[in-house]
């Protein structure tokens, strides 16, 4: 088994250095085959890894970048003026083949912007999606377009389910997973007209089509993979992680209401921590920008050290199961079938 490279970007994120450096120590302690370069102003990254008490060598590796990409900084700005900013860099590492992937915790336009810029997209791709991982009664499901494409075609769609199912297909070892489009209503009739065609590409498809799904199928876990265009996929998943927030909140001041519930709280703490655990949203950290030369992750950029070292672990894994070959052969044999 070949190792596996993965370019970090340092300064990406809310907490920069603080989070990636010590991420990518754990990462790399954990996962033999897993080498790392650290992107970013040398005398940052020495001083995170002096206070560490990592040394760098074969296996980490520090790359010089002289600018940093802010949070809020407009994308065309960033693409057009930072040329040397360590988000720049770690892809351009990906793309020289350097590294065999990328992961940034930095601005979510302006990686998006600089990855399809430097990289491209994979041939019969029109556009790269961000895919990223919803927890469900079952498990989990992958869910995208979640923010790229505001504006979908039908045909877009499509593509979206064939990457989607050859990503769940080569990390999760599920040899023919299931695809459902989210729609309004179960039955074909429903949604608007780019749906519906979208629907029937699908349908017509060589992927395990299960049809339409709606918003409360993702969680129920109804099937492998959920597709939808960019502006329902944010908003679900911002309202989800909403949801999240409240219920957590609630049920936190529940328990404190009075001597009675914070003992019931005591009880049932067990439980509690089991839940939390299960839905953790750092577990689920790490949203893949599909459809690209290259493998690309994008981590949350409030993510602590372990929510980033499950953003470097998924990364790692997509190159390792070779899921970028995957979804160019499915395109391949998709454009045969259409000729």
């Amino acid at each position: 088994m070949r190792n596996i490279t993965v370019a970090i970007d340092v300064m990406g994120g809310d907490h920069g250095p603080h989070v990636t450096v010590p991420a990518a120590i754990h990462c790399l302690a954990r996962h033999p085959d897993l080498n790392v370069i650290l992107v970013g102003p040398q005398d940052i990254v020495a001083a995170e890894l002096k206070a560490r008490r990592a040394e760098t060598g074969p296996r980490l590796i520090v790359r010089h970048a002289s600018q940093v990409v802010a949070m809020d900084e407009a994308p065309a700005l960033a693409l057009r003026g930072k040329k040397d900013s360590s988000m720049r860099v770690a892809i351009d590492l990906v793309k020289s083949g350097e590294a065999d992937a990328c992961v940034s915790a930095g601005n979510t336009g302006a990686l998006m912007a600089t990855a399809r810029f430097v990289l491209k997209t994979l041939p019969g791709i029109d556009r790269p999606a961000i895919a990223a991982v919803m927890p469900t009664i079952r498990g989990h499901a992958l869910v995208l377009d979640m923010g790229a494409n505001v504006d979908c075609t039908a045909e877009n769609l499509l593509q979206f389910g064939i990457m989607g199912a050859m990503l769940v297909s080569a990390v999760e070892h599920i040899p023919n997973p299931s695809v459902g489009l989210l729609n309004i209503g179960e039955e074909a009739i429903k949604g608007n007209e780019m749906v519906k065609r979208a629907g029937e590409l699908l349908r017509d498809s060589h992927l395990n089509f299960y049809g339409n799904v709606e918003g409360d199928d993702i969680f129920k876990g109804t099937t492998d993979v959920v597709v939808c265009d960019g502006f329902v996929g944010n908003v679900t998943l911002k309202a989800s992680e909403g949801l999240a927030k409240m219920v957590s909140s609630t049920l936190r001041a529940e328990f404190k209401r009075n001597a009675l519930t914070r003992i019931a709280g005591l009880i049932a703490l067990p439980v509690l921590n089991a839940f939390k655990r299960r839905l953790d949203p750092r577990r689920y950290n790490g949203a893949t920008l599909l459809g690209l030369k290259g493998v690309v992750v994008k981590s949350h950029g409030s993510a602590d050290s372990f929510a980033f070292e499950h953003a470097i672990e998924t990364a790692s894994d997509e190159v390792r199961n070779n899921v970028l070959k995957r979804i160019t052969d499915q395109i391949q044999l998709l454009q045969r079938v259409a000729a």
